[in-house]
């Protein structure tokens, strides 16, 4: 390795180790997407608030609800009586309501039997809208900060300024019934609009509030803002508090994609049983297969073909004779050792012998062993005599 080589080298693995010092000493971008999740600590995540809960209401329970509101408070009502076994808070903070029209319902149930629903989210359920007697609007164009503050007078040092990630949402109808205005929003050279109320439904409340930012982590850092948020869930009773969790799962399911599977017996046992079945196929399978057995090719008879060889130098050379001889030694070697006979006296008793034990024709047989007797006693053997010979004894070991 010449000298240059060696300098790319050494070039080359500087800006490696560069790259991965760079790599690792940036700082990860900032996560904006607003989650509202629990867990998170991004700037639109709720850790912080959710932390809080305990502290705004000291003597109340904090309970994650992983389930749709339906699956959960629907195990807790009595149809006996009509009543609800549990009672308290449930809160939930979200940029778009994920709850469902049954639900909903269920919510609205749960309220009228004097309990509250705290729910901030630029848009509600839509059942809500019917039963509770609302609308919203959204002025799309504004600019600067938006100033949000409460109605009530006593309230007034909660107000605070926010000027990131809010949305001009607000109530544009309201059933004057029911219906308390508990705060405002107010976006530079707009009027002020309504954006918290409180609806009295049944024994219960139920607050809806449409700016949902100012409970996450961002927002609550920020300044005093958190006593806005602290204001604004002051309105709720100190109870039990039911937080809509981000992290839902199927219930006592986990987060499986079998969770209906797993659900329902008969669908759980077919399930379970499957997969012993392919269990023990995969077993009992691999026990009856063979592996494959490696073709071994057999080693040349290298003793044929020397023995052609030999045999075609003794024909080119004319040597008719000497093949002759080999021939019959050959033959009656082969005679001794497949049939054991003793070949010393060619007679008719050897022929009778050899044809009883090889099951060859007799007269064949008899012409070969003449032939054989013939030419042993002959002077001399040409061509003709050893072509006869060698067809005689492969018709003898062939037919």
């Amino acid at each position: 390795m010449n000298k240059t080589i060696k300098i790319y080298i050494g070039l080359l693995v500087l800006l490696f180790v560069g790259a991965i010092i760079v790599e690792f000493s940036t700082p990860p971008p900032v996560n904006w997407t607003k989650t509202y999740n629990e867990n998170q600590k991004i700037p639109y995540g709720t850790y912080i608030l959710h932390s809080e809960l305990e502290t705004l209401f000291p003597t109340s329970k904090v309970h994650d609800i992983k389930v749709t509101p339906y699956e959960y408070f629907d195990d807790y009502y009595s149809w006996e009586d009509s009543t609800y076994l549990t009672a308290g808070n449930f809160i939930q903070i979200n940029e778009f309501s994920p709850t469902d029209d049954v639900s909903a319902q269920e919510l609205l149930d749960f309220a009228s039997f004097g309990n509250s629903i705290f729910m901030s989210t630029s848009y509600p359920p839509r059942t809500f809208f019917d039963s509770l007697g609302f609308q919203t609007d959204n002025d799309y164009s504004f600019k600067g900060a938006a100033n949000l503050s409460f109605a009530n007078p006593r309230l007034k040092q909660d107000s605070i300024s926010i000027q990131k990630g809010m949305s001009n949402i607000y109530f544009s109808e309201l059933d004057t019934v029911y219906t308390t205005v508990l705060g405002y929003q107010k976006f530079d050279s707009l009027q002020q609009r309504v954006n918290f109320i409180k609806v009295n439904w049944g024994k219960g409340n139920i607050f809806l509030h449409l700016q949902p930012v100012v409970f996450t982590n961002y927002h609550l850092l920020k300044k005093n803002n958190k006593k806005y948020a602290a204001a604004a869930l002051s309105y709720l009773p100190d109870d039990t508090i039911y937080f809509d969790s981000k992290n839902k799962f199927g219930k006592d399911l986990g987060s499986s994609p079998l969770r209906f599977i797993l659900s329902q017996p008969p669908l759980r046992y077919a399930w379970y049983l499957a997969l012993l079945s392919i269990f023990l196929f995969m077993i009992f399978n691999a026990k009856r297969k063979q592996r494959v057995v490696k073709v071994i090719k057999p080693l040349e008879n290298t003793t044929v073909a020397f023995t052609k060889t030999i045999g075609n130098l003794y024909y080119e050379t004319k040597d008719h004779d000497n093949l002759v001889n080999k021939k019959i030694t050959y033959f009656l070697e082969h005679i001794r050792r497949v049939y054991y006979l003793d070949t010393q006296v060619l007679d008719k008793k050897f022929v009778k012998s050899l044809v009883l034990k090889s099951g060859k024709d007799e007269s064949e047989t008899q012409k070969l062993i003449n032939l054989i007797a013939h030419l042993k006693a002959k002077p001399s053997c040409n061509e003709d005599d050893l072509l006869n010979l060698n067809k005689a004894i492969e018709d003898f070991y062939t037919k």
